[in-house]
């Protein structure tokens, strides 16, 4: 299970061989690119089936059926709207944590995953229908920024403090913010996806501080 979120050693290269970077890139972008081309076709048959896929895979409360909807809400959106607002910062963030390894990509995103998804069917208003990637962003979005102050990795750390200068604000509109002011949106998916991205990262600097076999 450790393994799962080990951060992998960089694989030996030849003496005057350059690193493959563009490999890496591309290793990286690809399954970010496959899951937001999911997120895309699963956008097309909503609209063309009425919202069916809300109705059926959408997280409601406390509700056997419910729980259906912490394996598919992240995938789903409401509206075209809904998913151009969360579909950059998936790319962006979802690559970033992919250079990490794809071992570990899914390790981090299983916990964000699970604990968002929980924590909105145990937590979110009776009745409610939450989906949305954007539990995926502040999830992911946590982990980046906690990883390197855990893992005491210089380059996270920076990485970690220009993703805050940068979108560091959404922790307060998209939880505080959305708790206390009008209208829709799921502040208990935004916080309790930002629990898992930062217990994603003590799981990943634990694994990195445990003895390599």
């Amino acid at each position: 299970m450790t393994d799962l979120f080990r951060t992998p050693r960089s694989a030996p290269t030849r003496r005057g061989t350059p690193t493959d970077l563009g490999g890496t890139v591309r290793a990286a972008a690809t399954p970010i690119g496959a899951m937001a081309a999911v997120m895309l076709l699963l956008q097309i048959v909503n609209s063309l089936t009425g919202s069916a896929l809300t109705r059926h895979l959408g997280i409601v409360p406390r509700t056997g059926e419910g729980l259906l909807g912490v394996v598919g809400a992240p995938l789903l959106h409401a509206d075209w709207a809904h998913l151009w607002s969360n579909l950059a910062l998936v790319l962006v963030l979802g690559f970033l944590v992919l250079l990490g390894g794809a071992r570990q990509f899914v390790g981090v995103t299983a916990v964000v995953w699970i604990v968002s998804g929980l924590g909105v069917w145990l937590t979110a208003p009776s009745g409610s229908v939450t989906i949305g990637a954007s539990v995926l962003v502040f999830g992911w979005l946590a982990f980046l920024v906690l990883r390197g102050f855990l893992t005491r990795s210089a380059w996270q750390i920076a990485l970690g403090l220009v993703l805050l200068a940068l979108w560091g604000s959404i922790f307060w509109t998209g939880i505080a913010g959305a708790a206390f002011g009008p209208g829709s949106v799921s502040w208990q998916g935004h916080l309790f996806g930002a629990i898992g991205g930062g217990l994603a990262a003590f799981l990943v600097a634990r694994a990195d501080r445990s003895p390599r076999r």
